[in-house]
């Protein structure tokens, strides 16, 4: 079902939308090195034959799954020896080519920087990541989105009715249900979707007049389970896990149950998210309520004795309750200015009345000398220099308990200015 040709070709309107740079690109035949890059099934691969049927240039089509050193070599050295018989340039298309290792990649340089050949890559690795910097400096990246539930329908319907290539051979009736339930289960997957129509269709027993009637109740048994959109290496990993913590900073409990289920289900380490709670209940929660972070530490803690699926419980208890506490980032705050500080200015010493005296001679050097010792006066506390100004890295907030932390740090300044 892959299309013929551009008119048949579905989403991806940022790129090829009427006036956009790829579609002029495609309609002059002026191509530069691209990239594509995006989630499985949204149409990659079949840009890439679309780009090679339509252009004037002799094409070379590698999947960098089998291919190695020696397969690059050998369609690089054809196109230069079409460069200099005058037979046009050469388009490479090189599907997965986030398989290639740097040295691979690096074959692929000199003939790329001077135009001998016109690379076209796809693959569902953030290329960022995957590919070497002068390599991406030389293309253009084009990063696909997964195909909206529109999209998916609209290719479920021509798949039912194209007798060529599809369906449309078979009296096949699917039920707007059962095609929304497809569309709407393959996250964006256009790939997933026909496999789910094609089994659905294969599979039914034909009622009278052989019809093949898909319904929703075929159409879950077809796909059986949804697999989750998850890459614990590439972007998903570090997307959901930061739509988790921002959903607990941002005090939504459910997004965030959300987030923690859909990496839990994909099979994310939980130590993982175990670890990213903690610190989140330390940083934005921090001693606005310091019982957060004894839940996360526990909850942390309960990962190592349980293992799943048990402790998605704790992790669960311990996550609603970092969402639904007061938010406070001081201490995150304090100790970033503080370490500014010991980073860039003037290192403070040790005052002599805070040194060591625990050694024999302390005393005669002046260790210690003036110290005060808080317990030794009323409600243990007296007032004296420790190095540092008062109130220069750590500003409590007014929320949760560190109000309380507030109100202690400013009544004896209050009393002060009484005096």
């Amino acid at each position: 079902m892959r299309p013929k040709d551009l008119s048949e070709f579905v989403g991806q309107q940022h790129l090829l939308g009427p006036g956009k740079l790829l579609a002029r690109a495609l309609e002059a035949d002026r191509l530069t090195s691209l990239i594509l890059y995006g989630p499985p099934g949204c149409g990659k691969t079949a840009l890439g034959y679309l780009i090679a049927a339509r252009t004037q240039a002799h094409v070379e089509r590698i999947n960098a799954v089998a291919a190695g050193v020696e397969d690059l070599r050998k369609a690089i050295q054809g196109a230069k020896l079409r460069l200099k018989t005058k037979r046009g340039r050469t388009l490479l298309f090189i599907d997965e080519i986030h398989r290639f290792n740097k040295a691979q990649q690096d074959v692929l340089m000199p003939e790329v920087e001077d135009g001998t050949v016109i690379l076209v890559g796809a693959t569902t690795h953030n290329p960022f990541f995957s590919l070497v910097s002068p390599l991406l400096s030389r293309s253009l990246v084009c990063e696909f989105k997964p195909l909206s539930e529109e999209d998916l329908l609209k290719l479920l319907q021509r798949a039912l009715s194209d007798k060529e290539r599809g369906l449309g051979g078979l009296k096949v009736k699917g039920e707007e249900e059962a095609l929304r339930f497809l569309a709407r289960i393959s996250d964006g997957d256009a790939r997933r979707a026909l496999n789910g129509l094609e089994v659905a269709a294969l599979t039914t027993p034909p009622e009278k007049e052989d019809l093949i009637r898909i319904t929703r109740a075929v159409a879950e048994e077809a796909v059986q389970k949804k697999a989750v959109l998850y890459d614990k290496e590439e972007d998903a990993h570090y997307d959901t896990i930061s739509a988790y913590i921002k959903s607990m900073r941002g005090s939504d409990p459910d997004a965030a149950l959300y987030w923690l289920a859909k990496m839990l289900v994909a099979g994310e380490d939980p130590r993982f998210v175990a670890r990213r709670l903690v610190i989140c209940a330390s940083e934005d929660v921090g001693n606005a309520d310091p019982q957060a972070l004894v839940l996360a530490t526990a909850a942390a803690q309960s990962v190592e004795f349980l293992g799943m699926p048990e402790c998605r419980i704790p992790l669960a208890q311990a996550t609603i309750y970092v969402a639904c506490a007061p938010k406070s980032n001081a201490a995150m705050l304090a100790i970033a200015a503080a370490s500014k500080d010991v980073r860039e200015k003037k290192t403070v010493p040790v005052p002599k009345h805070l040194q060591d005296t625990h050694y024999g001679g302390a005393k005669t050097l002046g260790r210690g000398e003036g110290y005060l010792y808080p317990h030794d006066y009323p409600g243990g506390e007296v007032p004296q220099f420790y190095g540092v100004e008062r109130d220069t890295y750590y500003h409590p907030t007014d929320h949760g308990y560190e109000s309380e932390i507030r109100r202690k740090f400013e009544v004896p300044n209050e009393q002060t200015d009484e005096s």
